[in-house]
């Protein structure tokens, strides 16, 4: 069967045509259509509004064989695995008995204690859910009780102790341990998330953590493992984003360039890398945390599809405190939900043969191998701290401003606020990770919609709300358009606006604007009728005591200030605004 039978034949050249056609009406002045609909990540890959077979870079090959583009295993599915850092073993067994298959514990200060690993665990079957630690300094001691815990029960295990050996860490005797007692559980995790959560890229992220892995396989071999018991002792962790293209062709990447680092070793049968996906701490907002639920949905999705052997949903109130039973539920149920209902599970690869799907890999790949190269020479991922940190701030800064100007926006913060939701409130939390350095990232983790509520917090904490008053000129079908917009702007600040109605009087507007109390104010009208009353309306808003006037569009009018518009610093607008309303930042 022809799907396409019945239609004309469309090739580039047509397409070409039709689409130069839309941007000349649409006043795009461009050398080709893809030029002018391109746009380029911080990894400096391209986008392309159209892809076609030419632009496949080769055949990926078959799931479970190298370079492993398609999977590290020709099995579809993944292990579902729920974090926790409180020494509670009802909530652990309400995961395990409602769709969680493994657990990921944080043990140490602040998190579970090491004496209480035992009753965390004592109803858990070991040899059925493989257990992944996070604890730092306290490995050593937290992997001890795990040992005793299977030696009582004459459990097998499996998971990860989530060691080092890199920098006199317990790595290597560990990993010795796991390889002749343990051939289901792996010793080291090298967990890429700390680059991502201090503002890296893909590439980055992807570099940073084959530079680990690297190094980790030179500590693991140098301690008396083979290249293939060393590779079989390693995880990788990467954070999955509600970017899935950005998300698929990641994992994709980093399969490939972990096969490439196991050829060159001399084992490419032993480079099939295993993955966790988790949903990323960057993209996670305190401010309307509900649309975490979509995001995070996404990004399982994305982790799913881009076939990762264990993923991590983070409730949607992470960012906030200890998440409670609800959140939990929503987390382990929205893996449920895409693998049991949507299936997402019973396809390998299912974006594999994706033109722009191979084609993103691919140019992923090679940015991140170019940077991995740049931290070899530089010595290795311990001696090329700088270098890493001044990669990320660079691309943190970049992303920063792309926030600001709303190039990059954040639902439910820089847009579509609600000044009056209710605040979500829950216990404080464990600190995201206990701790493994991670070179190069130690900048911290920053969430991107930050700069956003920290200016909506401020705003909360006043007496009263602060105001802009929008000067509103003719009729409603004149001024809603442009007023939503400047209510959007201020709002993301939490700012309340209170606006004037249809009207062009400009005595009329001036004493609305002194009853609303306001001191800033912004017109907002079509461009015909800011002609017409602009200047007037701006001059009585002067003598009724506007400190500050702006204009919605991009107009230039005696007695206005400055402009709001479509790609203007959102950011700097608030804080100029906080100022002029004498509200102490």
């Amino acid at each position: 069967m022809e799907l396409a039978a019945g239609f004309a034949s469309i090739s580039r050249d047509d397409w070409r045509a039709l689409a130069a056609e839309v941007l000349r009406k649409s006043g795009v002045e461009a050398g080709s259509p893809e030029e002018a609909l391109s746009r380029q990540t911080y990894d400096g890959v391209t986008i392309a509004p159209l892809y076609d077979a030419d632009d496949l870079p080769g055949d990926p090959g078959p799931p479970g064989v190298a370079p492993y583009v398609r999977g590290a295993r020709a099995v579809a599915g993944w292990d579902v695995r729920q974090r926790h850092a409180v020494a509670d073993p009802e909530a652990v067994m309400a995961d395990l008995e409602n769709g969680v298959t493994s657990l990921w514990l944080v043990v140490g200060d602040g998190a579970i204690p090491v004496g209480e690993l035992g009753a965390v665990l004592k109803d858990v079957y070991l040899d059925l859910a493989p257990i992944v630690l996070e604890a730092g300094d306290r490995t050593r001691e937290a992997a001890e009780v795990l040992f005793g815990l299977a030696a009582t029960r004459s459990s097998a295990l499996s998971g990860n102790l989530g060691a080092s050996a890199v920098s006199g860490g317990d790595g290597v005797e560990l990993a010795l341990r796991c390889a002749a007692e343990y051939p289901g559980l792996r010793a080291v995790m090298v967990d890429a998330t700390p680059y991502h959560d201090a503002g890296g890229s893909d590439a980055e992220e992807l570099a940073c953590s084959i530079a680990r892995g690297v190094a980790e396989l030179r500590a693991l071999t140098g301690g008396g493992l083979s290249v293939e018991q060393a590779l079989g002792q390693l995880e990788f962790r990467y954070a999955a984003t509600a970017d899935q293209f950005a998300t698929i062709a990641k994992l994709r990447a980093a399969r490939r360039l972990w096969a490439r680092v196991a050829e060159a070793c001399g084992a490419p049968e032993a480079g099939g890398q295993r993955q966790h996906a988790v949903t990323g701490s960057a993209m996670m907002t305190s401010r309307d945390p509900w649309v975490n639920m979509l995001r995070t949905t996404v990004a399982c999705f994305a982790a799913g599809v881009g076939g990762a052997e264990a993923v991590t949903v983070q409730p949607f109130d992470a960012c906030l405190g200890l998440p409670d039973d609800f959140s939990r539920r929503i987390a382990r149920n929205t893996q449920s939900l895409l693998l049991e209902e949507s299936g997402l599970g019973r396809v390998i690869d299912p974006a594999g043969g994706s033109w722009y799907v191979e084609r993103r890999t691919a140019d992923l790949a090679a940015a991140a191998w170019a940077f991995f190269q740049e931290i070899e020479a530089a010595g290795g991922i311990t001696a090329s701290a700088e270098l890493v940190s001044g990669r990320i701030a660079a691309t943190r800064a970049r992303r920063a401003d792309d926030i600001a100007h709303r190039r990059l926006p954040i639902t439910g913060v820089s847009e579509y606020p609600d000044i009056n939701e209710k605040p979500v409130r829950r216990r404080k939390a464990v600190p995201s990770r206990t701790g493994l350095a991670a070179p190069g990232a130690d900048e911290g983790a920053v969430r991107y919609a930050e700069p956003f509520e920290r200016l909506r917090d401020l705003a909360d904490a006043q007496p009263e709300r602060p105001t802009v008053f929008l000067a509103t000129i003719g009729p409603l079908a004149a001024h809603t358009a442009r007023a939503a917009f400047a209510a959007n702007l201020f709002q993301a600040g939490g700012l309340a606006t209170e606006t004037a109605g249809p009207g062009t009087d400009p005595e009329q507007i001036a004493t609305a604007f002194a009853v609303s109390g306001a001191t800033v104010a912004c017109l907002c009208s079509s461009d015909k009728l800011y002609a017409q009353h602009a200047t007037a309306v701006a001059a009585a808003l002067r003598r009724a005591g506007a400190r500050k006037v702006w204009l919605a569009g991009k107009g230039r009018y005696e007695g206005v200030d400055d402009n709001l518009h479509a790609g203007c610093d959102v950011l700097a607008v608030l804080r100029e605004t906080f100022d002029d309303l004498e509200v102490t930042r």
